[in-house]
Formats: structure tokens, C-alpha cells, sequence
């Protein structure tokens, strides 16, 4: 029996640098307005990494979101270690969550290990609750 603390092991490969998960589709609906970006942060704060008890982008695993007119969104995001064992399915995650808020159109995710995370990265709200004062 694993304890409740591990990950089972993922055969997924982690991602390149420059690595692009993409989903949705180039245009939303043109009945529906085109998503906010609190709509997007709010999609962002629903993904966790799943050893750490803060959702990614409070973690500082965001490093750039852009929203464009068409309703597509471009996110720039890290992980905390390239070798992270949830590195090949989180960014997979980020893209199914942003793709599901009405109004987007294609969500593109890309990976970058540089600069690298750190927990200087990290919201206040994540300082709290990992108890990182």
C-alpha cells in the first residue's frame, strides 16, 4: 500500500522546453462573448499539482497568460522540477481547464524551464498555506 502522500507512477513523458499542448478550437462560438482573464486565472486556480496542496497558479507555475480577441489564450507555464512526476499530464490539465470556460477558443500551453521555479514564485496565499513565512 503506497501512503497517501505518493503519486503512482505515470509513463508519460515530461515535456520539452517549447513544448505546446494545444485544445479547442481557433474561434469560440460567435454567439458567445470571448472569456475574461479572471475567468482564465479562476480555470488556473482549479488545477493542482497533485503533491502540493496549492493550486499552480497561485504555486507560481504561470509565468504568462494573453488572451486574444478571438477568444484563444497563449499560456506560459513551468513546473517546479523538470522531473516532477506529474510533468507530463499537468500541462494537459491547464489546457482541458482553460478550454472548458464559455468563450475560449484554441488554449495553447507552453512549457519553459527558464528561468527556473522558485518558491519566491509563490503567491502569499500559497506562503500560507504551505506555512512559508
Amino acid at each position: 500500500m503506497m501512503p497517501p502522500y505518493s503519486m503512482p507512477a505515470v509513463d508519460i513523458e515530461p515535456p520539452e522546453e517549447g513544448e505546446v499542448i494545444r485544445r479547442g478550437s481557433p474561434q469560440p462560438d460567435a454567439k458567445e462573448s470571448v472569456a475574461t482573464e479572471s475567468a482564465v486565472v479562476e480555470a488556473l486556480r482549479s488545477v493542482f499539482d497533485p503533491e502540493i496542496p496549492v493550486n499552480i497558479y497561485d504555486l507560481g507555475l504561470i509565468y504568462d497568460v494573453s488572451l486574444k480577441e478571438t477568444g484563444s489564450v497563449d499560456i506560459l507555464m513551468t513546473l517546479t522540477a523538470p522531473a516532477c512526476p506529474v510533468a507530463g499530464i499537468l500541462p494537459g490539465e491547464v489546457a482541458d481547464a482553460v478550454s472548458a470556460i464559455e468563450g475560449t477558443g484554441e488554449i495553447s500551453v507552453t512549457m519553459t524551464w527558464d528561468p527556473p521555479w522558485t518558491p519566491e514564485n509563490m503567491s502569499e496565499v500559497a506562503r500560507v498555506a504551505l506555512d512559508m513565512f
